[in-house]
This record gives C-alpha cells, sequence and structure tokens, in this order.
C-alpha cells in the first residue's frame, strides 16, 4: 500500500531490462516439490473448512503460497534488503513471477514507464481463451518501499495472485470470460504502475474489463477481515466466502484510494478487493470477531524492515488465497 503523498521516497537508480534470471527459473519446482511432499503450515484452512459453494474454485496450499514469499524475501536480502521501483529487487522479483507464468502457459508482456527518473515496468499475464469483451482481471503491487523487503505489504497479495494464476493453468481451467492477471510496478510512489496502465487504454478497453479486483496487504500478522464495499456484485462474492466460514467481514476504509484499484475506480471500472490491515490499531470489537491483540496495529511492520517472511499470519494468507480463487471462478463463470 502507499505512503501517503506527503512521504516521498528518494530513487536514484535507473532500472535496466535484464533477461530472466535462473534462480527464477528454479521456484516453480520448489512450490512443487513441496506440494508434492504434502507440506502445510500452521494455521492453514482445513478441507472440512472451505465452504461447499467453492467446489469448482481449488483450495490453493498456502505452503505453495509461502514458497513465492521465501523467494521473495531472498531476493529482497540478496538486493540491499528491498524490492523497490528502479532497484534491482524490484527486477528480480519481476523476473521471478514472469518465469513461473510463461512455464505455466501464461502470455505475458512488459509495460514500461518512468517514475521518480527511473524505468518501471508492470507485469501483465492473459489466460488464453475466454471472451475478450469480458475480462475479469485481478492484480496486486509487487514492489516494496525502500526500508524493508515487503513481504506482507505486498509479497502477500503478488504470491497469492501469481498462486491462483498457477492453479488456473494446474487445472486447465478454461472460463467464459478472459482471465487476466498484474503485478504493478511504483504503487509505493503514488499508484504509478497502474494508473499507467489505466491511462494507455482507450475506452473501448477499458469497458471490455467487466471487474478488476485488488489485493493489497493480506496476510497482516494481527489480521482483520477487510472487503472493499465499491462494486456490490464483487463485495457479495467475498462475503459469500467468508460467510461460509463463519468469519465476519467489515468494510474495507483505512487504505480506500491507496491501492491499486483507484485507478481503474476512478475509470469507471467495477472494482472490489481484500485487505488485511496496515497501521491502524485493531479494536476489542474485532479482536472478539477474529482474534489477535487488542490495541496493537494490524501489520506492526508496515514499512519498515521487519516486514519478512516472520510478518506473516498462515491463517489469514490461507482464508484470504482461497477467497481470491474462488472470486476468480466465480466471477469469470
Amino acid at each position: 500500500m502507499k505512503l501517503p503523498q506527503s512521504v516521498q521516497l528518494p530513487q536514484s537508480l535507473k532500472l535496466p531490462r535484464s533477461p530472466l534470471s535462473g534462480r527464477a527459473l528454479t521456484a516453480g519446482a520448489v512450490a512443487v516439490a513441496t506440494l508434492m511432499a504434502g507440506g502445510s503450515a500452521a494455521g492453514a484452512v482445513s478441507a472440512a473448512e472451505r465452504p461447499a459453494a467453492v467446489a469448482d474454485a481449488p483450495d490453493i496450499p498456502v505452503a505453495n503460497v509461502k514458497a513465492h514469499l521465501t523467494q521473495l524475501q531472498s531476493i529482497a536480502t540478496a538486493n540491499g534488503g528491498n524490492r523497490a521501483h528502479g532497484r534491482s529487487g524490484y527486477q528480480a522479483s519481476l523476473d521471478y513471477v514472469r518465469a513461473e507464468l510463461d512455464a505455466a502457459g501464461f502470455t505475458t508482456s512488459l509495460q514500461e514507464f518512468t517514475a521518480s527518473g527511473s524505468t518501471g515496468y508492470n507485469l501483465i499475464a492473459d489466460w488464453p481463451g475466454g471472451d475478450a469483451d469480458q475480462v475479469v482481471m485481478s492484480g496486486a503491487h509487487l514492489d516494496s518501499v525502500t526500508s524493508g523487503p515487503g513481504i506482507n505489504d505486498n509479497g502477500s497479495g503478488s504470491s497469492a495472485v501469481l498462486e491462483t494464476a498457477l492453479a488456473v493453468a494446474r487445472s486447465g481451467y478454461q472460463p467464459t470470460k478472459h482471465l487476466r492477471f498484474a503485478w504493478w510496478g511504483a504503487e509505493e510512489l503514488g499508484l504509478v504502475g497502474s494508473s499507467h496502465y489505466v491511462d494507455s487504454l482507450g475506452s473501448a478497453d477499458r469497458e471490455k474489463i467487466s471487474g478488476y479486483l485488488n489485493f493489497d496487504m493480506i496476510g497482516s500478522p494481527n489480521p482483520g477481515y477487510f472487503v472493499y464495499d465499491d462494486d456490490p456484485t464483487i463485495e457479495k462474492t467475498f462475503k459469500d466466502y467468508f460467510a461460509g466460514l463463519g468469519i465476519t467481514t467489515e468494510i474495507e476504509t483505512e487504505g480506500d484510494g491507496r491501492s491499486d484499484h483507484a485507478p481503474f475506480k476512478n475509470a469507471g471500472v467495477p472494482v472490489g478487493g481484500l485487505f488485511s490491515g496496515a497501521d491502524y490499531r485493531k479494536t476489542s470489537a474485532q479482536a472478539a470477531e477474529w482474534g489477535g491483540t487488542v490495541g496493537e496495529p494490524f501489520d506492526p511492520c508496515y514499512h519498515s524492515s521487519c516486514d519478512t517472511t516472520a510478518n506473516v499470519d498462515d491463517t489469514a494468507l490461507d482464508r484470504n488465497s482461497d477467497a481470491i480463487a474462488y472470486a476468480v471462478w466465480e466471477l469469470s463463470q
């Protein structure tokens, strides 16, 4: 999630185009091996907990999502501790995600833009087939702030969207509508990448997007379960999923207008999404509903160096990842 507009992040390095990294090509094997070995994580949602309504949507293995987070953490560690726009860590993150998608059969493309004197990139991935006049699009920002690796913000959303896309490929899903996935650059500098994408679309192409789903911070360590209230159909889809789990949701207000759904909404595209909280503090009523610590931030490491793989709640990550798949399947049929 982007910083308030009053905060400016210094950028000094120009980001060159680089080939896909060799390390990226091995990451799919890591995730597959974890799954084949029956790996699971503490707090994972059991099959019995999943609502019957999601029978058509696959379970998203939280172990696979966490394997992506581990890769993003390693990338940050090897590149000055962050994955920020204009830095080598962002390029390596982009290479990793793109290699996974290319290997799975997606058609991928990079969209360039400039922010703070550096070249930035959006990654767009289209799943072949479906009605091109009805596009269901899901996205998350891939960049971190300069002060940390950005694992919850927003490795969590990026990894869950990636694993949902890979689940589409694994299942051979052929929806009625066309599926598109996106990873945005320079969100932390003011929604630059997603704004550039929306601005680059003609009115006819914007009208083809039947819904844009945004996922920015979905594994907060003291989590809440927040649903965007922008488009009624998308909102109901997510609420129905969580109601099937017996989980109460609240309307998302903390990040309203501060993430990549905003440019789409401003252009008239129906939007929705999920959020598990940033630096707002959990109330006693919220703790009674969701557990966790009263009076503490939903994410005490928000925009900090401690936003590492240790800064993620497995249960929230698992439930939200499954909710993404559920919404993608429901809204694309």
